[in-house]
């Protein structure tokens, strides 16, 4: 895997390497894949949960605190490993070198919800944890035998969680997780078949979770 050179699973087409329009397309896909990747997802979605949660604004820091744990440290973690060599981006397309992420995931909101235990958070926002825990557990048994797309199942999972605390109109939103699941494919990354999978995994988890 690489980033730079030439074109490969981490890398877009450069122009000259193909039609404009080809380009075009793939330099599309990577600006909604890059702007809706789950750090940034995830740092919106949890800040409005717990601001909804609360039923004010000081529930926010509760919000920052799951985005923290949930997005941030993983991504951090990734990017971490990326700068010492062991994948070639932030995208880690090879399935069998996914597990020690979603271990890290698992740990990170772990601990994230034992703070909010402890401080007494609102339980909306300890139900959005439990929910993002419970996909990963399902993201982490399916890459064992199959990749399937983080990106999708969280993007759908936010969507999902939005509509189930703040209102059923957040639902108008999922045309982004189908931008998201149309990058994917676009770069590459997953089949059509890994995205619809994993936007499913992650609305069906939140739902069951937060509307249960």
């Amino acid at each position: 895997m690489t980033t730079t050179g030439t074109t490969g699973p981490c890398s877009a087409p450069r122009p000259g390497s193909g039609r404009g329009s080809r380009y075009g397309r793939a330099a599309a896909a990577r600006a909604v894949t890059d702007l809706f990747q789950p750090r940034n997802v995830l740092l919106a979605g949890m800040t409005g949960i717990g601001s909804a949660a609360a039923g004010g604004w000081w529930g926010v820091p509760w919000g920052l605190l799951g985005a923290l744990c949930s997005g941030i440290i993983p991504a951090w973690y990734v990017e971490w490993e990326r700068r010492r060599g062991t994948w070639g981006c932030r995208h880690v397309v090879d399935r069998t070198q996914r597990a020690p992420i979603f271990f890290v995931i698992l740990g990170s909101i772990g601990l994230g919800t034992a703070v909010m235990l402890l401080g007494h958070a609102p339980a909306g926002i300890l139900t959005a944890m439990l929910a993002l825990w419970a996909m990963t557990v399902g993201l982490l048994a399916v890459n064992t035998v199959w990749k399937i797309s983080v990106d999708c199942a969280v993007a759908a999972s936010v969507v999902a969680m939005l509509g189930a605390v703040h209102s059923p109109w957040w639902l108008a939103a999922v045309p982004l997780v189908a931008a998201v699941c149309w990058s994917r494919v676009a770069l590459g990354y997953h089949t059509v078949a890994q995205t619809l999978a994993g936007s499913a995994l992650g609305g069906a988890t939140a739902g069951a979770f937060l509307i249960g």
